[in-house]
């Protein structure tokens, strides 16, 4: 619980809410839809994860750890939407609760599906999605130096509340 957390007055959006399908920018298509309920494809896809993309220790590396993790996610009170080309996870995004009336924001795409603008389509519809559920904020850390990332946040509409560590957090009003 983060006391000082600051959240923007004014709503974010509009979002889109799933399901929703759109091609990338390599001409795959890609379909976003709220998690239904077998972990195997999330697990799959955070087992074939690349080291280098991991970031504050997630996802684990092992594959028990992201059994665990995957399941901790998806069992919760929270709230998660996946990319699927074909039979395939191209990226997962998660909102967990904070227990302070708030909801972390998590957003991971394979490597193989990144820089083609599918973390755009998959965090606009994981808002729609909080929205949806009746969700009001929701923030998250990142690492400032990710210059893609902080990019990617600030044009969906997340503000920067505290910049003083080598992460920034961000928030946004649903």
């Amino acid at each position: 619980m983060n006391d000082h957390r600051r959240f923007p007055d004014e709503p974010a959006g509009p979002f889109p809410e799933p399901p929703l399908s759109f091609n990338d920018r390599e001409e795959r298509e890609i379909e976003i839809r709220a998690f239904e309920d077998d972990v195997e494809p999330l697990v799959a896809m955070y087992s074939d994860f690349d080291p280098a993309d991991r970031a504050q220790g997630i996802p684990p590396a092992t594959e028990s750890r992201v059994r665990n993790w995957v399941e901790t996610l998806t069992d919760g009170d929270g709230y998660n939407v996946v990319a699927w080309h074909g039979d395939e996870i191209a990226g997962h995004a998660t909102l967990v609760p904070d227990g302070d009336s708030a909801y972390e924001l998590a957003i991971f795409v394979h490597q193989d599906y990144q820089r083609a603008g599918i973390g755009s389509h998959l965090i606009r519809t994981l808002l729609g999605y909080g929205r949806q559920q009746d969700v009001d904020k929701v923030w998250l850390t990142v690492e400032r130096w990710n210059r893609a990332a902080v990019n990617l946040y600030r044009n969906v509409g997340f503000d920067t509340a505290d910049a003083e560590s080598f992460e920034l957090e961000m928030v946004l009003r649903l």
